[in-house]
């Protein structure tokens, strides 16, 4: 699955819109990235730019940007109400999705070395991506703003991470950088049937991490208790990682908790909701719904899906859409107004590309594209979409044994097989477009000029690289169509008894889609000048053959025998 990014800088202009359009201008000229958002602010003379893509698209995109920036902005004559100290303030990359923290980490490093060594603008790393314990903290790095800049460079405490480390007139121009790897922040509104304001901040005083000031007797009109250093006692709140206020919005005529949830790998979106439901709940007040204020990741929105179908002991082993919908419904999203899922959440965003992808089709069309005289999709896209219609039977199955009458001590056991069938049946869906695609790239290598013998060469390798790929992209069909049969053989096994016929037409699919991508992987091969990585396939796709073949008859066999018994 593609790794997606966030991207955040901040650049120091808020007021000229022609420079700030020439700078968002480079971002989009990059291909895999998608610009979300532009915030610019006439009172701090900045603009908040928020871009989306997979990471190396996404470091190319900050690079360019940094470097129109640096270009276009003078700091020397600067001014604004937000502190700064660069034409590009901060750079902050923020890991989506099918990313780690700590691959992030390392891809912010890579960018601020780059800035550092081809546009020789200092760089600081900070958050997440800081090379010692003071540099995490933005306000450190930051300390001093534009105006320290020159004492700054000159302290071997704060000598940069990257670029170079002693003031001249370049950096007098363009300022210094932060680039760092941070957590995804979410904006978030929780929604009370109250107008008070005062009722909504002790709610959220309740919550929020830095709590309430400690207070003699009682806790609204007592004295502040002070610590030996003469500062307020804090009694923390209870969600981790959060900040919140309370107040009233006109617009709607009620009060709400305004919160920012600045880990939500700590506190999730679902957990903040309904710990402000349970501190609701005892001031005697009621959660309405809740409002998202900009983005929010996907997998925040399924484990939102997952964890209040969990509290229904429900199956968790839905597709996304309908873990989507449970979240939506479970928090009130909607209650304001419409929460359109293909407006609020990242990758549903960048899906929307306006290719036509085969899984889209109705099944109708589905089959008359492959009717036709178009050479895709074939049999490779055919063999990846029988495995899913395949393991999407033993799914089905897991999902009714998880909610037969009887068995409801049993649900999580079901609900497990039948997360993992989704699973499986989410890659072959990817599988039946990429096998096409595979297929129009070997096109698209055909199609490379051979006037010259540089050309030759570079068609040569293309058609080599894309047959490979060819070959490559049925044989994972191969794997998962055989892995998929271990929900088919459970839910035959344990499954409801009822459905067992099902667990056996899953089963004989996912054969169909082995035995049909190995035909595929087979006449890839004949293409290939490499015969070492040939046969290597050939052989590993002839043992899973085989071992699928043996795996269904024994499926099969269990099904006939249940079937003979009901």
């Amino acid at each position: 699955m593609k790794q997606l990014i966030e991207c955040v800088p901040n650049f120091s202009e808020g007021r000229d819109m022609a420079i700030i359009k020439q700078i968002t201008d480079e971002i989009e000229r990059v291909e895999g990235v998608k610009l979300l958002d532009v915030d610019p602010g006439a009172a701090t003379n900045r603009t908040v730019v928020t871009m989306v893509g997979t990471p190396d698209d996404v470091l190319q995109a900050a690079f360019a940007a940094v470097k129109k920036a640096s270009e276009l902005i003078d700091m020397s004559n600067q001014k604004g109400e937000h502190p700064r100290f660069g034409a590009t303030d901060v750079c902050p990359l923020v890991p989506i999705s099918n990313i780690t923290m700590e691959e992030t980490v390392e891809y912010a490093r890579k960018l601020g070395e780059r800035i550092g060594k081809e546009l020789l603008i200092p760089i600081y790393c900070y958050e997440n991506a800081a090379f010692e314990t003071k540099r995490q903290n933005l306000a450190n790095c930051r300390s001093g703003e534009y105006e320290g800049l020159k004492e700054k460079l000159s302290n071997p405490e704060w000598k940069p991470d990257f670029g170079p480390d002693h003031y001249n007139e370049s950096i007098k121009r363009t300022g210094v950088t932060a680039v760092g790897a941070r957590d995804f922040l979410v904006a978030f509104n929780v929604n009370l049937n109250t107008t008070s304001t005062r009722r909504a901040n002790a709610i959220a005083f309740d919550v929020r991490e830095r709590g309430r000031v400690k207070r003699e007797g009682n806790p609204l009109t007592g004295k502040i208790v002070n610590d030996k250093h003469g500062k307020p006692v804090m009694i923390p709140g209870s969600l981790k990682e959060v900040k919140a206020i309370g107040w009233f919005i006109d617009e709607y005529d009620v009060a709400q908790i305004s919160m920012n949830l600045t880990n939500i790998s700590i506190t999730p979106v679902h957990i903040a909701y309904d710990e402000v439901w349970k501190k609701a709940e005892e001031r005697g007040i009621r959660v309405t719904g809740s409002e998202l204020v900009g983005l929010v990741p996907l997998e925040a929105m399924l484990e939102a899906g997952r964890y209040f179908l969990r509290k229904q002991k429900r199956s968790v082993g839905v597709d996304n859409n309908e873990l989507v919908r449970i979240a939506i419904k479970s928090m009130g999203l909607d209650d304001l107004s419409e929460f359109n899922p293909k407006e609020k959440i990242i990758e549903f965003m960048l899906d929307d590309d306006g290719t036509d992808k085969l899984v889209d089709m109705s099944l109708t069309d589905f089959a008359n594209e492959t009717a036709s005289e178009s050479p895709a999709p074939g049999g490779g896209s055919i063999s990846a979409y029988v495995g899913a219609l395949g393991v999407s039977l033993g799914t089905m199955v897991a999902n009714l044994s998880s909610h037969k009458r009887g068995w409801d001590h049993r649900w999580e056991e079901f609900s497990d097989w039948a997360v993992k069938g989704q699973q499986y049946k989410d890659m072959l869906l990817h599988y039946v477009d990429e096998d096409t695609n595979s297929f129009n790239n070997i096109m698209d290598a055909f199609g490379l000029p051979k006037n010259t013998d540089s050309e030759k060469e570079i068609r040569i390798n293309a058609i080599e690289a894309a047959s490979k790929y060819a070959m490559e992209i049925p044989f994972k069909v191969m794997e998962t169509s055989l892995q998929s049969m271990e929900v088919m053989k459970a839910m035959a096994d344990i499954g409801n008894p009822n459905s067992v016929s099902d667990a056996g037409v899953g089963a004989l699919c996912a054969l169909t889609a082995v035995e049909g991508a190995y035909l595929n992987v087979k006449i890839n091969a004949s293409g290939i000048n490499d015969k070492t990585f040939t046969d290597d396939l050939l052989n590993k796709g002839l043992k899973i053959a085989e071992t699928a073949k043996v795996l269904r008859d024994d499926i099969i066999e269990v099904v006939d025998n249940k079937i003979s018994e009901l």
